[in-house]
């Protein structure tokens, strides 16, 4: 059967099960645009490359399957750069389509060219240009192979003009699928030995490839073994909070006596996490190259295994597939104490702490873990607010938190865009800062668009508070290019057609946040709080003082 290349390419996401792709729509790649038409692949219209990029990426982290996006030539592509880039950075299954300029123009220079390799190479594991049309069905069942497969990550293909049109006679490929590679019984018995011998372990959870049932047996583990478990920066929802073992996670302001509690074990498990420079507190967490404790490293990517750290037992394997295997290990020796760790996550965490202003983001985050059901889900982009969600909110389930590892901003409304067209029934929050959310703050049009009622919640401060913090340590009373001027985001979710609410004391939050339930609206909440209170821990005032003394 002749199809054209176009007709082809659309045909293998089909067999991929691929369900739904993001886009911005553009010339160079209309031909698939048309064939998308009638394929029965839903398409979300974006109002800006990054935000679909985004949605992507969000779309793969809580599926484990590539998510989708489809840009056009130059501007496009390198508009959808920073979605490509967190999926890189955050291990993240992703395929990027796109447009490129037809095969007889390239290397002259002509009208939105891009260099594919030299721009993605060093950001995605495999980028190519597709100039043969018999080859798509073979270079896409490789892009999914390649994103899911050891440690996932981004793909980039580029789509000649010309080449979209032409015809082909060549097959379908076959669905791909990502082998999940299980430990050996030596390393199971090895790692038992370790166990048996170990009077203070603890356990570190991170990474992809994870999903509800690896997360259930993760926990069975921690709890037959009585281990205290931690996540890594931003992966808390691979363990439920409100577990018995479950001691808080590591990241950005974690609390003093976990990392006292790291530094101090004999025996770490490291589970399906590439522990990154947040997780491992500036590289201070470990000795490097060779930990100061005993080290376990279960990761599904063996070269990723020592390549930072050395561990004493390297596994690799799976989450999918290691962590139902731990339950064949035997616990023995006496029962670890878990219950001072927990004591000291919950005294972290339980009640909340003074903040300086009208506004206090800690009572806020309480409310809203006492309020939302277990199945919510919690997407954020970067910035100080994010602390208060790393510290007081409870994520109970699997792919309930979507933010970004890489600390890329914008990410929280296109995360929740797409989480809510993947899971209708289910709330969706995104939380954002005032810079945080004008990165990306136009997806809330295609939120409108598509009828998503998700809320988003803008901690205004009006400064970038993040680099302020920083400014103030490094050049105290310096202030210099960190204040922000805002528009009223209540106002413009409501020339949106969406539902809008201010905030300005802390009792005004639960009545704004119920109403924006009621409305049945995709929502924003603009809270508005004072810059003081910079982090849960400390003040700008705090932080100047220090450093003009040092």
């Amino acid at each position: 059967m002749t199809r054209s290349a176009a007709q082809v390419l659309v045909d293998q996401l089909r067999i991929q099960n691929v369900q739904r792709v993001f886009c911005v729509p553009g010339e160079s790649y209309l031909a698939v645009l048309d064939a998308l038409k009638d394929s029965g692949i839903k398409v979300t219209v974006c109002r800006n490359e990054g935000g679909a990029a985004m949605m992507a990426e969000a779309h793969g982290k809580a599926t484990g399957r590539p998510g989708i996006c489809f840009v056009t030539r130059g501007p496009g592509a390198t508009n959808a750069s920073g979605g490509v880039h967190i999926a890189q950075q955050d291990s993240t299954p992703m395929i990027l389509f796109a447009g490129q300029v037809e095969t007889h123009n390239r290397g002259r220079g002509a009208f939105q060219e891009l260099d594919f390799s030299a721009v993605f190479g060093s950001m995605t594991k495999f980028t190519a240009e597709i100039d043969d049309p018999d080859r798509i069905a073979q270079m896409v069942s490789r892009a999914f192979t390649e994103s899911m497969s050891g440690r996932p990550g981004p793909v980039v293909l580029a789509l000649p003009h010309d080449m979209l049109y032409r015809p082909s006679t060549a097959p379908d490929a076959a669905e791909a699928t990502a082998q999940d590679i299980a430990p050996t019984s030596a390393q199971l018995t090895q790692l038992e030995e370790m166990l048996a011998q170990s009077r203070a372990p603890m356990l570190l959870l991170g990474g992809s490839r994870w999903n509800q049932p690896a997360c259930d047996a993760m926990m069975a583990f921690a709890k037959a073994f009585g281990i205290p478990a931690a996540t890594g920066f931003r992966r808390a929802h691979l363990f439920d909070a409100t577990h018995p073992n479950y001691a808080g996670d590591l990241g950005l302001g974690p609390n003093p006596r976990l990392l006292a509690r790291f530094k101090q074990s004999d025996l770490v498990i490291v589970a399906g996490a590439r522990p990154n420079e947040l997780t491992l507190q500036g590289y201070t967490l470990f000795d490097l190259p060779r930990p100061q404790m005993k080290t376990v490293h279960l990761y599904p990517d063996a070269t990723e295994i020592g390549r930072v750290w050395q561990p004493t037992l390297g596994i690799p394997a799976s989450p999918k597939a290691f962590a139902p295997a731990l339950a064949r290990l035997s616990p023995r020796g006496p029962a670890h104490d878990v219950t001072t760790a927990r004591a000291d996550y919950l005294a972290w965490s339980e009640q909340p702490v003074p903040q300086p202003g009208a506004v206090n983001l800690s009572e806020i985050m309480i409310w809203l873990r006492g309020h939302l059901p277990a199945d919510a889900i919690l997407c954020n982009g970067a910035g100080n607010y994010s602390g208060w969600i790393h510290r007081f909110y409870r994520f109970r389930r699997f792919a309930t938190q979507m933010a970004p590892i890489s600390g890329f901003m914008g990410y929280g409304v296109p995360a929740a865009i797409a989480m809510k067209q993947m899971y209708p029934q289910r709330k969706l929050v995104a939380l954002a800062g005032d810079g945080d959310f004008l990165m990306t703050g136009q997806e809330f049009a295609t939120a409108v668009q598509y009828g998503l009622p998700i809320i988003v919640i803008v901690y205004d401060n009006a400064c970038y508070g993040t680099i302020r913090m920083h400014q103030e340590r490094e050049f105290p009373g310096r202030v210099s290019a960190t204040d922000l001027v805002n528009p009223d985001f209540a106002a413009m979710a409501r020339s949106f057609g969406g539902f809008g609410a201010t905030v300005e004391k802390t009792e005004d939050f639960a009545p704004a946040f119920l109403a924006a339930e009621g409305s049945n609206l995709p929502s924003i909440i603009h809270v508005k709080f004072d810059a003081e209170g910079i982090t849960p821990v400390t003040t700008l005032r705090a932080i100047r003082e220090k450093s003009k003394k040092t």
